[in-house]
């Protein structure tokens, strides 16, 4: 079998991070694909459940699912620290251990100075 070597799944991975609301969620997921530092993210209410300033505190926070090369991690992270509302907001990340090549191709042509809007999934559900 021949043809382009399949990309390394751990190059690619998601920062997560929770916000106040979908409003600040969908601003900095914004700004994080505009600047190619992320291919998309991906907003999820959630109930957050935490112990802050000794006092356990239940909000609701919007998640987000950033997907990116691992590579972008550390500008990431310095660019979500820079828009974040909170004083020591959640930001986490892990690499992946597989992916559908196309999708990672797709991530790796979102990102970074090579990016290149010629390749795009085929679906906007596959995102």
């Amino acid at each position: 079998m021949s043809g382009a070597p399949k990309p390394d799944p751990g190059q690619y991975g998601v920062l997560l991070t929770t916000l106040p609301d979908r409003d600040a969620a969908a601003r900095l997921a914004a700004a994080l694909v505009d600047e190619r530092l992320a291919a998309c993210a991906q907003m999820l209410g959630i109930d957050s459940v935490y112990r802050w300033q000794d006092k356990v505190h239940q909000e609701p926070e919007t998640l987000l699912l950033i997907k990116t090369r691992t590579a972008l991690f550390e500008p990431a992270i310095a660019r979500i620290k820079a828009l974040h509302p909170y004083s020591v907001p959640q930001i986490v990340g892990t690499g992946f251990v597989a992916g559908l090549p196309a999708y990672l191709d797709w991530i790796d042509a979102q990102t970074g100075p090579q990016a290149d809007d010629a390749i795009s999934p085929a679906a906007p559900a596959a995102r």
